[in-house]
């Protein structure tokens, strides 16, 4: 069987490396008092930071109909903390696609406190055009719930695309914040609000993107979130199409009157936060802001990729740094840190840095259709030369969910969906928690079912049969790529079809 043996072995070995304890609590060489950025090694798009009570609190996009949040009494230690599930939907009108948490301690109306998670969401089969913002209330003043389903914001009697609700507090009144469409442009918006779950009046237009930073592969402003400082209010944004490396951070600045009218806000002419080449950071943005646990210090949270080619999905980290203050009050960001730099922690955090153990990533080039590679569009599995962004054909190796002898491979830019078969088509999907589910998503590593050219090394072929349906393997019917049942007098070319060699981007 040629070396199959020792290619599963290796597999295995990373997979142990992947779940080791051990390997996940490893100190990093960073400076006592430093760590570095990022705070997980993808999936860390959106990210809302809290600190409250002595613990950090970490959400971000998860792409699927669960809600997750991290909690570590220590900014590094969000790195291994648990993602725990605080709320699942069934609903097929906002189950899925769930973008940009926020969660905000509130006073509701009876004067009870609770954490109001605020999130974009739509129907399945469609991760776009069908977004509206919601929201959960917690029971008590726990962050991490339990949760209840509060309701969906938008104006009575409408029905609108809306995304990355935020709350603005200005002289004792609650406004929300949002991202829209007007004339062709995405744009934001503000209305007050007359509890933490009803808005009070129509939103007011506050920015468009009207200055060409704004309007780099698409015209976008969106992902707004209020910065205080002293008597100073801002409205930080991100800016341009989170598609393109050059995906930013702008600003407005509160200069007095009523809220609700553009007159209210002023545009800072130029980005705020931009890609650093140097450092290796592009498209940062969609941020939040927290204070060091003693309350010295601002600091900002944020999203941003390692390298131009990946896109707008999970290749996203989450990273924060501090950020400083002008003389005239503005804000000063610098520039988003290269990863390999320490950064002092927040003052007042102990805390110690760790190292995450590498993610097992690979690609899966086609035998019969050279330098071709599986990959999902539109969450369907199919096969392609030129992938763009790349990440849409990288797959981490994972335990298999029905068994962790086989393996599972996790979507690189959709963590937490999987590549599964049902009814012989193959697809990527988030993990639903089932036992048909797990089965579906998991495969045996075998021996390549038709010879290859064995490359530098042996074995590097594979077939992968699909643990739920023995002796089908993932290859090509009628010119898809599709479940296939193949037998010893099956021929050639479906053999081919069903053969891949693992290589690593």
């Amino acid at each position: 069987m040629r070396n199959l043996f020792r290619c599963t072995l290796i597999i295995l070995a990373l997979l142990a490396l992947l779940v080791s304890p051990a390997a996940a609590q490893e100190p990093s060489d960073a400076p006592p008092g430093t760590f570095r950025n990022p705070l997980n090694r993808y999936g860390g798009a959106d990210p809302w930071l809290t600190t409250y009570e002595g613990s950090y609190y970490l959400a971000a996009t998860t792409w699927s109909s669960t809600l997750t949040m991290r909690r570590s009494p220590t900014l590094a230690g969000l790195k291994t903390a648990e993602p725990v599930a605080i709320y699942h939907e069934t609903d097929p009108s906002r189950c899925c696609n769930m973008w940009a948490p926020e969660f905000h301690l509130l006073t509701a109306p009876d004067g009870s406190q609770h954490w109001y998670f605020y999130y974009s969401a739509g129907t399945a089969g469609n991760n776009y055009d069908n977004q509206r913002i919601h929201v959960l209330e917690s029971a008590g003043t726990d962050p991490l719930g339990p949760y209840t389903y509060k309701g969906r914001v938008q104006f009575p009697g409408t029905n609108f695309w809306m995304i990355d609700g935020s709350v603005l507090t200005l002289d004792g009144q609650v406004y929300f914040l949002y991202s829209s469409w007007v004339s062709g442009l995405q744009s934001l918006f503000i209305a007050p609000m007359s509890d933490p779950w009803t808005l009070g009046a129509r939103g007011s237009l506050i920015s468009r993107p009207d200055l060409p930073w704004e309007r780099q592969g698409g015209n976008v402003n969106e992902g707004p979130v209020a910065l205080y400082h002293g008597e100073d209010t801002f409205i930080v944004y991100s800016a341009s199409a989170c598609v393109t490396p050059d995906y930013k951070l702008g600003m407005l600045r509160y200069v007095g009157g009523d809220p609700l009218s553009p007159d209210a806000w002023v545009k800072h002419p130029e980005p705020i936060f931009s890609r650093s080449d140097a450092n290796g950071v592009f498209a940062p943005g969609h941020n939040g802001f927290f204070k060091s646990p003693d309350g010295t210090e601002d600091w900002i949270v944020y999203h941003a990729n390692d390298s131009d080619a990946y896109g707008c999905d999970g290749t996203r980290t989450t990273r924060a740094q501090p950020i400083v203050w002008n003389e005239d009050g503005t804000p000063e960001f610098g520039e988003p840190v290269a990863a390999e730099m320490a950064i002092p922690l927040p003052s007042g955090d102990t805390g110690t840095d760790v190292v995450l153990p590498p993610l097992d990533i690979v690609r899966l080039e086609s035998l019969a259709r050279r330098e071709t590679y599986l990959r999902h569009s539109a969450f369907m599995i199919r096969q392609d030369s030129s992938v763009r962004p790349i990440a849409d054909s990288m797959f981490v190796v994972v335990p298999g969910l029905a068994d962790p002898e086989a393996i599972s491979l996790e979507s690189f830019n959709f963590p937490t969906f999987y590549l599964r078969q049902q009814d012989n088509v193959l697809f990527i999907a988030p993990d639903d928690g089932s036992a048909a589910f797990a089965g579906d998503a998991t495969w045996w590593v075998r021996d390549g079912l038709a010879e290859g050219d064995g490359g530098d090394a042996e074995g590097e072929w594979i077939s992968l049969e699909s643990f739920s349906s023995p002796g089908r393997y993932i290859g090509r019917m009628m010119g898809i790529n599709a479940l296939s049942s193949i037998t010893d007098v099956s021929p050639a070319a479906m053999r081919e079809d069903a053969t891949f060699r693992i290589t690593h981007p």
